[in-house]
């Protein structure tokens, strides 16, 4: 009976000890909590066909002019001087960005009326010294192809600098020409002409695809004729023209811009487990 009861505390004693053992085997082992998910920004390609719109004010500077004359001295006049009025204009054009820092695109303007005035010395039909004072106008037609480099894109603004070289139609009015012995008018002349320009301003992001436009430009026209022969006075030319323009306008993105925000995606990594 004593040998029956030992057993029986033995046996106990065994299960007491070795049910940790067993049960350490079927406890899963601590999650560690991963850090928390870093996060990306979803690269976006930048760049597709654009279109915009634009209107300015701008101010002309006459480089000066000449003229023939047929008969008395001085024979080839020039002019005294001449001033131009500033006047607005409205153009458009069509473009594409091809990357994030670079475009080009394709504009025409078309620069309003501005007006003439200048003066010139010579011979009257008398003989003795005259000034005449003059007076017209031109309009113009520029086409540009142009190039531009966007520096950056900070809260929305984009600074850039840009250039573009091509030609403009230009026309000159009716010149009218008073002297002492009465008002002479020459017809206008009118052609094209080589022009190239310098450009820099700044757009900003209105909406994902809409930019207001905002800049100076700077405008060269070649010179041409001016006026036809008239009471043996003629032909004349104009040696150019220099166009100051302070520009407003909207560019309307089909691509993505810069003004689309870069997407975030999060990565989750696999949980680690740990014995």
């Amino acid at each position: 009976m004593f040998n029956t009861a030992r057993m029986a505390v033995f046996a106990a004693l065994l299960a007491g000890a070795a049910g940790p053992v067993f049960a350490a085997d079927f406890v899963e082992p601590p999650v560690v909590e991963p850090a928390p998910p870093p996060v990306y920004e979803q690269p976006v390609e930048y760049g597709g066909w654009y279109i915009r719109g634009d209107i300015d004010y701008h101010w002309s500077k006459f480089r000066g002019g000449d003229y023939i004359t047929y008969g008395a001295d001085p024979g080839t006049g020039r002019f005294d001087d001449g001033e131009l009025d500033g006047a607005f204009s409205a153009g458009a054009g069509v473009g594409y960005q091809i990357n994030r820092h670079f475009r080009t695109d394709l504009t025409a303007d078309w620069m309003s009326k501005s007006d003439f005035r200048g003066s010139t010395t010579g011979i009257c039909l008398d003989g003795d010294p005259c000034t005449s004072t003059d007076r017209s106008s031109y309009t113009a037609l520029l086409l540009l192809a142009n190039a531009y480099v966007d520096i950056g894109t900070w809260h929305g603004i984009t600074p850039y600098v840009g250039a573009g070289i091509g030609g403009a139609w230009v026309k000159w009015d009716e010149l009218h020409n008073t002297i002492e012995d009465g008002e002479f008018s020459h017809n206008g002349g009118k052609g094209w002409r080589f022009a190239y320009a310098a450009m820099a301003g700044a757009s900003y992001c209105l909406t994902d695809r809409v930019k207001l436009d905002l800049g100076y430009r700077f405008s060269h026209i070649e010179g041409g004729k001016m006026f036809d022969f008239a009471s043996d006075v003629g032909p004349g030319h104009d040696k150019g023209i220099n166009v100051h323009e302070v520009r407003g306008g909207l560019r309307y993105q089909f691509g993505n811009s810069d003004c689309v925000q870069p997407v975030p995606i999060a990565y989750e990594p696999e949980p680690v487990y740990t014995k």
